[in-house]
């Protein structure tokens, strides 16, 4: 009987903590205010500042190509380079002062400024320096795709995405999703601050998310989704797997049992 009661009280108990909800493993659930309604989402009312370690892509075009050639750097030995390691050799990297060099151009500080904001400061300087208005310059400058890492029960690794504005969601699709063991209530977002680093906390399993001021992603984001007690226990996910999990530590128990009663 004594057995029989254990075996009991351990296979409730394994059943309580092992079994994974739906709750705690899908994205986005609604909830009464969400239900049956449109969704509004708020896009970002402060456009990105350019921070140091922020890699720019910048363009400049003209009636003639010629003239603006040495702006553009682009050399016979990268035209042959794939997407990212064009970015690589093309792009402008902010140092730790907050400066890009630009062919001809020299140094130029665009710590805190917004890409609206780095090309209308380059487009003066060409037009003050090396062109009149005639020569109709056309700037573009962008960030080289939004640069994030994940670590954790997530594809782990450097992440890019090319395009102005990444949610949360897109970040975690792009780094393959979250593992099934990923703890999807207590994601951890870290972002850089001028002042220092600073960690929130997310929970993608609520459409609420998407009224989080960290719904939208920034370069330089650490994503962190630690794993749920389960793993640690390694008992399972699923009914199935539970069910297999306790018959092998019941057969166990009561092996030992006999054995030791003999």
């Amino acid at each position: 009987m004594r057995l029989k009661s254990f075996l009991l009280l351990l296979a409730t108990i394994l059943t309580l903590t092992s079994c994974l909800s739906t709750k705690r493993i899908s994205y986005l659930q609604e909830n009464e205010n969400f239900k049956d309604s449109i969704i509004k989402i708020e896009r970002l009312k402060k456009p990105y500042r350019i921070q140091t370690g922020d890699l720019l892509s910048i363009r400049v075009k003209a009636l003639d190509q010629e003239l603006v050639g040495m702006f553009n750097p682009i050399t016979e030995s990268n035209l042959t380079a794939t997407t990212e390691e064009s970015v690589y050799f093309d792009g402008f990297t902010v140092d730790d002062h907050g400066n890009i060099r630009v062919p001809t151009m020299g140094e130029i500080n665009v710590l805190g400024y917004t890409e609206t904001e780095v090309r209308q400061l380059i487009e003066k300087k060409m037009l003050e320096e090396y062109f009149k208005e005639e020569a109709n310059i056309f700037v573009t400058v962008k960030l080289a795709g939004i640069r994030y890492m994940t670590l954790g029960e997530i594809g782990q690794g450097s992440q890019v995405i090319y395009k102005n504005q990444v949610t949360i969601m897109e970040a975690i699709a792009n780094a393959g999703g979250i593992d099934a063991l990923g703890d999807r209530q207590n994601v951890k977002l870290i972002r850089q601050y001028p002042s220092g680093e600073e960690v929130h906390t997310l929970d993608v399993t609520d459409i609420d998310i998407i009224n989080s001021p960290y719904y939208f992603i920034q370069p330089h984001d650490i994503i962190v989704v630690n794993p749920l007690p389960q793993k640690a226990l390694g008992i399972g996910t699923t009914g199935l797997e539970v069910f297999r999990t306790i018959a092998s530590l019941v057969t166990l128990a009561t092996s030992i049992y006999f054995i030791a009663t003999r």
